[in-house]
């Protein structure tokens, strides 16, 4: 099962499905993420300089120029995912992708956020028309898409921008087809190169074929 009590507890809570199973990232994987939240901290007095992969280090207050702490920038996130909906739209070809991915793969979405925030994600993403199953985890996502595949070994495939995310899936989930994709390319500078078992993606015009031909659809 999963290493985070409530989602396994929502995952219980699905109807269950035997057709190939897409698990989704949706920071920077199916809704803008990097884009916007520079301009959510402008709103706020800060400023973000991305010269790391990394939240913390990166944020200062522009009075003062002052690096904000881990407390603090939990805090701005978490006021972020509360009004996400004014600053998150969906990712460039996603809504399109999924439509036709949905067609004949269960497509549920995983997010690594705090569970108090997913009533508000829910509610974002049905207005976005984005009305896949959302689970939240404050865990490891590995354990999570193992519990979500089931028993019966269907095909798996699981996006992410995170690399932790994909080898901790890789981890629990051996066979489980893994794809990188960031709406913000430019992040991948700070990343070292990922394992040769997981495909770099550009865009949603390429995953869309390449998960369909990952999954058999």
């Amino acid at each position: 099962m999963s290493d985070d009590p409530e989602t396994a507890r929502q995952i219980e809570e699905l109807a269950a499905d035997d057709r190939p199973l897409l698990v989704l990232d949706v920071d920077d994987v199916v809704l803008e993420f990097i884009r916007p939240f520079p301009h959510f901290l402008r709103s706020r007095g800060f400023g973000l300089t991305l010269a790391s992969f990394r939240l913390i280090g990166n944020i200062a207050e522009k009075a003062s120029g002052r690096l904000i702490e881990q407390a603090e920038v939990t805090a701005l996130l978490g006021e972020f995912f509360d009004a996400q909906a004014d600053w998150q739209s969906v990712t460039e070809g996603a809504a399109e992708a999924l439509a036709t991915l949905g067609e004949r793969a269960e497509i549920v979405m995983l997010t690594a956020m705090p569970h108090k925030h997913r009533a508000v994600r829910r509610a974002h993403l049905d207005a976005l028309g984005l009305n896949y199953p959302l689970l939240t985890t404050e865990m490891a996502k590995g354990p999570a898409v193992a519990k979500l595949r089931g028993e019966k070994g269907r095909p798996v495939a699981f996006v992410d921008d995170q690399p932790s995310n994909l080898v901790s899936v890789r981890n629990s989930v051996a066979d489980a087809h893994l794809f990188h994709l960031m709406a913000e390319k430019s992040l991948r500078a700070f990343l070292p190169a990922v394992s040769e078992d997981i495909t770099v993606l550009e865009d949603w015009r390429e995953a869309a074929p390449k998960i369909a031909t990952a999954l058999g659809l």
